[in-house]
Order: C-alpha cells, then structure tokens, then sequence
C-alpha cells in the first residue's frame, strides 16, 4: 500500500511540473530559468550525495562522460524544451518529450550491441514517430509558425537527451545516480546560464513575480529533490514493470493538468498523435526479458517519460 502511494505522488509530481515551466514561462526568459532552477537542484542534490558519502569520480574519461552527457540531457534538451513551451501547451509538450524511448531504440542499436531488436519494439518507434507526425500535421497552418518551431525543438531535445541516456547506459553504469546527476546538471547548467545572460540579459533584472519564485522553487525543490528520494525508494519497493508504468501516466497527467488549471485547448490531432505516442512507449518499455529490463529506456526519464537505466534518478532530480 505504501509504495502504491509513493508511485501515485511521483505521477501527480510528474504530471504537474509541466504547468509549473508553463507558468513561470509568463514571467521568466526560457534560458535563465532553466538554469537557475537547476542551480538550485545542484544544491539540494550535492547535500544529499555529500551526507550519504558517495565519492567523486576521479578519472579524466568519467568527467569526460559527464559533461557530454550533461551539455545534451540538460543544455540542448531543457534549453530546447523550455523556449518550446513558450508557445505550445504544457500538455503537448510533455507528448512530444515523451518520444525519448523511441529515439533511444534507434540510437541503442549503434552502442549496445546487447538489446534486442523485436517487432514490439519496432512497432513502437514506427508509433511514436507517426504520433509527432499527426501532431506536426497541422500546426503550422493552424496553431502559427512559432509554435510549429516550438514543436520541433522539443522534439530535437528528446532525440539529443535519447543519445546522451543510451551514453550513460553504456558507459556511465559504474558511477553512482546521484554523483552522475549532479555532475551533468553542473555541466548542463553553465552554457544554459551563459546564453541566458547574453540573450535574455541580468538575472535580477527578471520579472520576479511570486508566481516566478514559487515556480522555480517546486521545479527544485519538489520535482527535483522530492521526486528523487521518492524514486529512489519506489525502485527498490516496486516491481519494475508497475514503476515504469509512470513513463505512460505521467503525459496523460499533464494534458489532463493544463486543461483543468490552465484552460488548455486539446485538438484532436493532439489527442490521436498523443496516444500514438503513449501506445508507441508502452511497446518499447513494457516489455521485459526474464531477469532484465528490455530496452535502453525501461524506466524514467525527463517529466516521467523512458529513460536510460541510471538515467532516472538523474532525470528526475530536475523534472
């Protein structure tokens, strides 16, 4: 009973955190805001590692890892995802950062030799593919021209953090979730925080309304260092399969999220291309070898989406 209620509040997490970038969007350059909540979430993250001892990693080639990892699952993903959400709804952006699986398979092929290719899995990225078409089919001519590039660069974001997850799975598997995390946040945070200034100007400057601040402090606070200690004790309290069944509910909790609270229009392109997506995720993580996860993305990623195997205490330190 407890671990059912520890998975319910990860998903309603999960689910909400969407509404709280598209709400402290309204006050706050994309850029900047991404990287001073992850100068929060470095801070929360770096006491927890710090009181739990875990040491450093010290060779040239892990922090090499690191910091490529980090420049694409945090610079070029949440750079990418937050200017996007500008100008399209929480809810689909949080259906096309859902393709990460999808994109994983693809990119898993070339660096772990060791997965699978089955006709589920196949079937699953022709889905999730065919979901961001049906999305995309429409929304230059009908929602404008920002929100189609909006799109797009979500969707660039899910492949770059797909690539850097399939890294971490194949080369990062002996270095600790929680100093991985931190590592890449540090990494991914500074060109996020130096593009801010040179394009979006002085931090104090900003617009900080009560909204902005309270929003920044539950993406850190709550969906960062709550949500992980939360996950953290989920995996090792739950099934695997039920755990990754967040990677499908959590999409479906943030169209349902920005309806309610923000009064969100769902076309039925989003609706058809969104649960194309969600069956395309079903197909490539919930299906499992006896003993083993089946796939590069079997469990959670950015905003409760698939994610590499140590790639979701990373994840969802900063979603």
């Amino acid at each position: 009973m407890k671990a059912r209620i520890v998975w319910l509040i990860l998903c309603g997490i999960w689910g909400s955190t969407w509404m709280a970038i598209k709400v402290g969007l309204r006050d706050l350059p994309p850029l900047s805001f991404a990287g001073l909540r992850f100068v929060l979430a470095v801070g929360i993250l770096y006491a927890i590692v710090r009181a739990r001892g875990v040491p450093l990693p010290r060779t040239r080639r892990d922090w090499l890892l690191i910091g490529i990892t980090g420049f694409l699952a945090f610079t070029v993903n949440y750079g990418l995802l937050f200017w996007g959400e500008q100008y399209i709804s929480s809810g689909l952006a949080a259906l096309l950062q859902a393709t990460i699986p999808a994109f994983g398979f693809v990119v898993a092929h070339f660096y772990l030799p060791g997965e699978r290719v089955t006709p589920g899995k196949i079937c699953g990225v022709i889905l999730g593919i065919a979901g961001v078409g049906v999305i995309f089919s429409n929304q230059l001519t009908v929602e404008g021209g920002m929100a189609f590039w909006g799109s797009a660069a979500i969707v660039v974001g899910a492949v770059a953090c797909a690539y850097a997850n399939v890294l971490v799975k194949a080369r990062c598997g002996h270095l600790d979730p929680g100093v991985l995390a931190g590592g890449q946040m540090i990494c991914g945070l500074v060109p996020l925080l130096l593009a801010g200034a040179i394009f979006e100007g002085n931090p104090l400057a900003f617009n900080w309304t009560w909204s902005a601040i309270a929003c920044l402090v539950y993406l850190a606070v709550v969906g960062s260092a709550v949500a992980f200690l939360l996950y953290y004790w989920l995996v090792r309290n739950m099934d695997v399969t039920t755990t990754m069944l967040i990677a499908l509910v959590t999409p479906l909790i943030a169209v349902g999220v920005g309806v309610v609270f923000l009064s969100e229009e769902v076309t039925w392109r989003s609706i058809a291309g969104g649960l194309c997506i969600i069956a395309g995720i079903a197909l490539i993580n919930l299906r499992r070898r006896r003993g083993g996860l089946s796939g590069p993305l079997a469990t959670i990623g950015p905003d409760g989406v698939g994610d590499g195997e140590l790639a979701p205490v990373r994840a969802k330190l900063v979603e």
